[in-house]
């Protein structure tokens, strides 16, 4: 069997994490910087807004209450059977 390499994400081409992943589980340390495990230009994901594999950071979900006409709501029902 042949050993395992261990990854040096300094010898490829990843990009240091920024301050919007701090805290993150995916964070690795090596030689005294922070890389992400997971993606090699971390500050990219966070461009549109939430990064999609941040451990830390949850969206914000926003529930808007409807508000329902009571005559319609009775024939849809009656329609229905």
């Amino acid at each position: 069997m042949e050993a395992v390499k261990e990854k040096k994400y300094a010898d490829r081409s990843f990009q240091p994490i920024i301050e919007r992943c701090d805290g993150c589980e995916r964070a690795v340390s090596e030689d005294g910087t922070t890389y992400c495990k997971t993606y090699i230009n971390p500050a990219a994901k966070w461009r549109l807004g939430i990064c999609n594999f941040a451990t830390h950071a949850k969206p914000e979900i926003k529930v808007v209450k409807v508000r329902i006409n009571p005559l319609k709501a009775a024939k849809r029902a009656s329609r229905r059977g």
